[in-house]
């Protein structure tokens, strides 16, 4: 690679963070995650109820993680503060007080200071409006997050670069719509609905999801029971006319526009990834990039949203949602995938010819060995500059 490379991931909460992580430990990349803000489970979704408007900070808490090392107490304590999950009774008043030094004593005065005015913030809400959210087992780093967004006037992409500064990460972290609440839902190939993100990651029956909706208001238990019975095209129907708009953040088109190396990354597709696909603006964005090599990672292990699909089939899922199902437009160049046999499966003639809808297919030894299911950053991050350096080599646009 070049003395300074622009790397772009499309990412979740976790699935991405080994490679974000080797990422980040490699000299002359600036890297940037763009992420979603769909989640509405447990503590995230009952903090979105609470606070109409607000999309999920979840997993963009997650991602302030990437950078932090236990071995550095201030980043540690900057750690402890983003994972500390509150215990049940926590009051308003012991809310305001849990950044104080006895808590976490290593915490660096400035990050103290704004954390201690955003809990404020989110503080003075609980004040005017003391009904409606339970803090039991609430991440401390999502009210941290909710508290920069009310303080910032409601503005969601704000809270993120606040809190991303905060928590001093170096990464460019930002959201792939300019802010805009939607509420995720699936519907199944039998007609199911999954009525929210947290339906569509848990454990589910066997039938594909095939097709997502981000939607204006989430779907009431009322409307879930309607909706059961109707035809799935009626039901389908109905969905499309809910649609909530969302538009591209011009972070997120600068970003991926401007990116040396493009990465779809691991994650949980129906959730992490391709919800961020829905968003206008995304598709010509990727058309647009000067990026060489845009380089599809499939996960190392099966995930309840896709269980049974092959990779191949994982990576058409991302090209329709991109609108270039037969990848005309060469939205994916690559493709990097695990070989065990664990690993969503890949064709013995792709194997063979290397080559997959026009996309060069390339497979090694990726997932971590102490933690399975995982993959190696180390490892994923050598075998994608070898993809970037020769798809740079080669002119590929």
């Amino acid at each position: 690679m070049s003395d300074r490379t622009a790397v772009t991931l499309f990412s979740g909460g976790r699935g991405g963070a080994s490679i974000a992580r080797g990422l980040l430990r490699t000299p002359g990349i600036d890297l940037t995650l763009v992420i979603n803000g769909y989640d509405n489970g447990r503590s995230t979704g009952a903090l979105r109820r609470y606070l109409p408007g607000m999309l999920g900070p979840s997993d963009f808490r997650k991602n302030l993680l990437v950078h932090l090392d236990d071995r550095d107490p201030r980043q540690a304590a900057l750690r402890s503060v983003l994972e500390h999950r509150l215990v049940a009774g926590t009051t308003r008043e012991e809310l305001g007080e849990l950044v104080a030094e006895p808590a976490f004593p290593a915490l660096p005065a400035e990050a103290r200071t704004a954390i201690t005015r955003d809990l404020a913030a989110f503080v003075r809400r609980l004040d005017s409006h003391p009904d409606g959210l339970d803090l039991t087992d609430c991440a401390l780093g999502n009210l941290v997050f909710a508290g920069a967004y009310l303080r910032l006037g409601e503005d969601f992409n704000a809270a993120v670069r606040a809190c991303a500064r905060t928590f001093e990460s170096p990464l460019g972290l930002v959201n792939v719509t300019s802010g805009e609440n939607a509420f995720l839902v699936a519907l199944k190939q039998d007609g199911r609905l999954l009525a929210d993100e947290a339906d569509i990651v848990a454990p589910q029956d066997a039938a594909a999801i095939t097709e997502l909706f981000l939607l204006r208001e989430p779907v009431a238990a009322e409307r879930r029971a309607e909706l059961a019975a109707r035809p799935v095209e009626e039901v389908r129907r109905i969905l499309a006319g809910l649609r909530a708009p969302v538009s591209l953040s011009p972070e997120a088109g600068d970003a991926i526009r401007d990116a040396d190396l493009l990465l779809y990354g691991p994650g949980t597709p129906h959730s992490s990834l391709l919800p961020s696909y829905l968003t206008p603006g995304v598709a010509d964005a990727i058309a647009e990039s000067r990026a060489a090599a845009k380089v599809f990672v499939v996960n190392t292990r099966d995930d309840h949203d896709v269980q049974g699909l092959s990779a191949p089939e994982l990576v058409g899922r991302t090209l329709s949602y991109l609108g270039d199902p037969g990848n005309e437009r060469g939205t994916v160049t690559h493709v990097l995938s695990h070989r065990a046999p664990e690993a969503p499966g890949v064709p013995s003639d792709v194997v063979a010819g290397g080559v997959w809808a026009g996309a060069r297919w390339v497979t090694a030894d990726l997932e971590d060995a102490e933690r399975p299911g995982v993959h190696c950053g180390p490892r994923t991050v050598r075998a994608l500059t070898e993809i970037a350096d020769e798809a740079a080599s080669a002119g590929v646009r």
